[in-house]
């Protein structure tokens, strides 16, 4: 603990006063599905998920996840919620794919893969927890270029990597706070790091006061207004919340720490970089996050009104059920989308996405349900055992794919947020009464 302290004083003696909780979650599941953007349907790219175990094909915001899961791999086990992010692949000289394993980060316990997670108070402020329904998401996943934006401000930093020069806590790229520092980079590192790679996600802190969710998940909250200093980087950024967006909710943070170093004795020697997003994406522009929250009742109200200790240490908050490491480890799920996603090479990134450079958008396969492909053989790294269940490919059966076409039904009725519409969409167009499809964006329309 006497180094958990010094690693806490050197990171934050430079920060305004304000609580945290901060808590390791270990891996739940990692597999293509995503209830936000694609609910009821296989996702187009693999993410890594974290926290409770109601997590679903299709989880509306209806739904009181902190009562309907069993268990959770985070710390606290009134926290419920589900957390995910892109997986990350290590691209072999031979063409092959490899994803990274995550590997737990510093003074977190002994947590399978999985992320730190981070919900902190800014200042003195009041901080109005999430209602239950809450989800957001931040990111782009097709991005592949930087977006022009001003780089004082917290948004421009949202969506960091920090190259860890070393594994050792009390190094400086390690201490350093997160964002808009010498150590983070707004696209994947460009060089072998020799710690690994620490992802950064910081998502909006501010709040309409009205909407759990909204059509493309994150015009209901924005980020704070100000400009923030480098010395103290994003989570001491307090700043104000605009007019349209006044209700303060929690920085929440994700920190993934990913174990790239086992791959630097491949790394290629052409100049070019072996990292790759599961979207296909080598520019790590199009890194994104998903949230949805599942506290049980009030009890993240209760923490952020009455643990105020500044280290963010689960024991110091009272308020809230410590797990163990075994709690934490034992909770798991199988996934539901049948291929391999991890533990070997693979011909293709799951999903069959192809590596898209930019700097246009990059644009969605068209079929994200096509089959993984036979493993082919590579140099496998000096590597651990996966963290969560290999399992066979094989086909499965929806595609996404063309605007929708209401005039035009095609099959039985689509119920409240399944998918009605996409870029080569065939399905049914039309939603069960009481719901419209609402085009999301090229690629995916959905009944609300």
């Amino acid at each position: 603990m006497l180094r958990f302290s010094l690693l806490l004083a050197a990171t934050w003696a430079s920060l305004p006063a304000r609580a945290q909780l901060r808590f390791g979650c270990s891996q739940l599941v990692t597999q293509r599905l995503d209830p936000l953007v694609t609910p009821g349907v296989i996702s187009p790219h693999v993410h890594q998920i974290i926290g409770g175990n109601a997590f679903n094909l299709t989880m509306d915001t209806s739904l009181d996840v902190g009562s309907l899961a069993t268990c959770t791999t985070c710390r606290f086990k009134e926290d419920k919620s589900n957390y995910w992010t892109a997986a990350m692949y290590f691209k072999h000289p031979n063409g092959t794919f490899f994803r990274v394993p995550q590997i737990p980060n510093h003074f977190v316990g002994e947590t399978k893969g999985g992320m730190t997670v981070y919900y902190v108070q800014p200042g003195s402020q009041k901080v109005t927890a999430f209602p239950r329904g809450f989800r957001m998401i931040v990111g782009d996943p097709y991005l592949r270029t930087g977006v022009p934006s001003d780089p004082a401000k917290v948004g421009s930093w949202g969506l960091s990597f920090r190259c860890w020069d070393s594994s050792d806590p009390m190094g400086p790229s390690n201490t350093y706070p997160p964002g808009a520092g010498q150590y983070d980079t707004v696209h994947l590192p460009k060089k072998k790091c020799n710690g690994g790679i620490r992802s950064n996600i910081l998502f909006p802190s501010c709040w309409d006061g009205k909407s759990t969710d909204s059509p493309n998940h994150s015009s209901h909250v924005a980020y704070p207004l100000g400009t923030v200093n480098a010395n103290v980087g994003i989570l001491g950024f307090t700043g104000t919340c605009p007019s349209t967006h006044p209700v303060r909710v929690p920085h929440v943070l994700y920190e993934t720490y990913w174990d790239t170093a086992r791959f630097n004795s491949m790394w290629p020697t052409d100049g070019s970089q072996p990292l790759v997003l599961s979207m296909g994406d080598p520019t790590g522009y199009g890194q994104h996050g998903d949230y949805l929250f599942g506290w049980e009742g009030d009890s993240l109200q209760r923490a952020m009104d009455k643990c105020r200790d500044g280290s963010g240490r689960p024991e110091a908050c009272t308020e809230l059920t410590v797990q163990t490491d075994a709690q934490i480890n034992a909770c798991v799920q199988k996934p539901l989308v049948d291929e391999k996603v991890e533990g070997e090479y693979i011909a293709r990134l799951p999903g069959c996405n192809p590596l898209q450079y930019g700097p246009e958008p990059a644009t969605m396969v068209e079929s994200a349900n096509c089959n993984a492909g036979p493993t082919l053989p590579g140099s496998q790294p000096t590597a651990t055992a996966p963290t969560t269940t290999v399992v066979t490919p094989t086909p499965t059966p929806t595609t996404t794919v063309a605007n929708p076409q209401p005039t035009a039904p095609q099959g039985p009725a689509i119920p409240k947020y399944g998918q009605c519409g996409g870029n080569g969409w065939t399905g049914s167009t039309t939603c069960v009464a009481g719901s419209t499809c609402i085009k999301l964006n090229e690629w995916y329309s959905q009944c609300q």
